[in-house]
């Protein structure tokens, strides 16, 4: 499979999106302002989920409208071009609650598309 494949991206979109919420496991919002390695873990994950979002062509977006693309792309330039300041209550939200809603939506599309 090459690296244009979409079932690459959404594998990675997948990936990184339950390694953050593993990282968050058992941590809280508090953990996030005294822990510095978890700050930039979780943000540079949560880029990498958005950055493969946009990787995924817009026909296979098109037919899987329920993932939030839009959001997630947005969250990833949000934090690449935001670098000096991170709303650190706007990631935890993110990790804790958006991204484990969405890893069930991607492994459906996963395997939708891969099936096709």
């Amino acid at each position: 499979m090459s690296q244009h494949d979409p079932l690459v991206a959404l594998r990675h979109m997948l990936d990184h999106a339950r390694e953050a919420v593993g990282l968050s496991r058992g941590r809280s919002r508090t953990d996030l302002d005294t822990d510095r390695l978890l700050q930039l873990a979780l943000t540079r994950l949560v880029e990498i989920v958005g950055e493969a979002a946009s990787r995924v062509p817009v026909d296979v977006q098109g037919r899987h409208t329920a993932l939030p693309w839009r959001e997630a792309i947005g969250a990833r330039n949000r934090l690449i071009h935001g670098y000096d300041f991170v709303d650190l209550d706007i990631l935890w939200e993110i990790v804790a609650s958006d991204l484990p809603a969405l890893i069930p939506q991607i492994e459906q599309v996963l395997k939708l598309e891969g099936s096709r």
